[in-house]
């Protein structure tokens, strides 16, 4: 077996995975670009929680749904060919994103033609139930771009480079989380107000373009790329009973059925509230580069804290695997908590940039574990459960923070999630088995 040094230097030289990442790092680039200009569009519109919480949603749920039968579809045909078309899908919905942001700004009408008086009002109500529209779009176009987006690197990498080429490909991902929010924040900062409807407007519409742009120098690369293993032909096969087999495999491993449902608890009262909630506070703290700042420091926190577990994991684990999750998440609790008494961004950065620090620790023991313990058979429909429970739980609790937004007060919403973290964490521990999973399987 070459040593990783060689395999490293044998990888660069590989023209496929210099396609993959080239298009890769772009296209996660204007993803972030999106995350952070999208939300705030919202709010600059309506200035409405809840408004707010169904965008959210209607990107998310879809997803959700969706992403089952997106990776059925990518075992019948070809990865790569459902990927090409996921991207130019999300390239037109993403350009005309651009052009109603531009056209929201520049005049409260557009005429339909120089000989004719009829024109038709972006009135801000209307703006936003096309946001809705362009939103649920864009959520479908995942569902099926996640699972192709993950099925093509075994197929377009040698065996023996895949480790190293996902570990590239991760590190990439982690770095973007940290560049784009900050270029997100620098194109609301330089592109300054717009005099029409929507504020910062040239520089949300500057953000939709370059993601628009992103897809489709995506997709070019993508068509560069020659798929090294040949698509295997796959007898119709019911998705559903697919599935079935999946939840039974998670429902008879007590370990891991514990530790979904604890994770799904925990994302459908705590992780969609946090996406209202930062943006809502970003707002609060005036300026449309805020938001992109302290998303800045999340992701760099979140690099930090992968870059620590990558090196010191098992030596810092001072307890199971189950306990060490729960006590993160107290630590957690407490970090959310004083969120919505901050007064200043450096406040808000630093505790983000703690938050993503526990996050990024987490993910690599958590996606580590699981792939110790789940078969490799099974393991496709293990991760897409384990990525419903996130996306489509999630955006039941944004939706319904906006509404409950509209009843509270930002700080007491990020006092009680903060306490309801710590709580769930402790009943965890004193009530249920999780606190004694190990990190390994016997």
């Amino acid at each position: 077996m070459a040593d990783p040094q060689t395999q490293r230097a044998a990888l660069k030289r590989d023209p496929n995975f210099k396609w993959l990442m080239r298009g890769g790092a772009i296209s996660v680039l204007g993803d972030q670009l999106t995350m952070i200009a999208l939300p705030w569009l919202v709010l600059k519109l309506t200035g409405d929680t809840l408004a707010l919480g169904l965008v959210i949603a209607l990107m998310s749920i879809p997803r959700a749904i969706f992403i089952l039968i997106g990776g059925a579809l990518v075992d019948r045909y070809s990865p790569k060919r459902v990927l090409m078309l996921s991207k130019y899908a999300n390239a037109v919905l993403l350009a005309l994103l651009t052009l109603l942001v531009l056209n929201t700004h520049a005049a409260p009408t557009v005429a339909l033609s120089e000989d004719l008086s009829l024109t038709i009002a972006l009135t801000p109500q209307l703006t936003l139930n096309l946001i809705y529209a362009l939103a649920l779009g864009l959520g479908l176009a995942q569902a099926f771009g996640m699972p192709s987006g993950t099925s093509v690197m075994p197929l377009a990498i040698a065996p023996e480079h895949l480790q190293a080429a996902n570990g590239v490909m991760m590190g990439m991902r982690q770095v973007s989380m940290l560049v784009g929010p900050l270029i997100a924040a620098g194109l609301l900062a330089l592109a300054g107000n717009g005099n029409g409807a929507v504020s910062d407007a040239r520089g949300l519409a500057l953000a939709f373009g370059f993601d628009c742009l992103s897809f489709v120098v995506s997709a070019w690369t993508l068509s560069k790329v020659v798929l090294r293993t040949p698509v295997a032909a796959h007898a119709p096969q019911s998705v559903l009973r697919s599935v079935g087999a999946g939840l039974r495999m998670v429902w008879d491993d007590t370990p891991l059925r514990m530790c979904f449902i604890y994770w799904g608890t925990v994302s459908l009262f705590i992780g969609g509230a946090m996406q209202v909630a930062i943006p809502v506070l970003a707002s609060e703290l005036h300026g449309g580069s805020t938001l992109g700042i302290i998303m800045g420091a999340h992701g760099a926190g979140t690099l930090l804290g992968m870059a620590v577990a990558a090196k010191f994991g098992s030596r810092l684990r001072f307890a199971s695997f189950g306990a060490t999750i729960l006590l993160i998440d107290a630590l957690a609790g407490l970090l959310v908590a004083p969120m919505g008494a901050v007064h200043a961004v450096w406040q808000a950065s630093l505790l983000m940039l703690s938050l993503g620090a526990l996050a990024g620790f987490m993910q690599i023991n958590v996606f580590t574990w699981i792939q110790r313990r789940v078969p490799p058979q099974m393991m496709g429909r293990a991760m897409s459960i384990f990525m419903f429970i996130f996306m489509g739980l999630a955006p039941l609790s944004a939706a319904s923070t906006g509404w409950l937004l509209t009843f509270v007060s930002l700080s007491q919403m990020f006092l009680g999630g903060g306490i309801i973290l710590i709580v769930f964490a402790a009943c965890a521990y004193l009530f249920t088995p999780m606190r004694s999973i190990a990190s390994t399987t016997h």
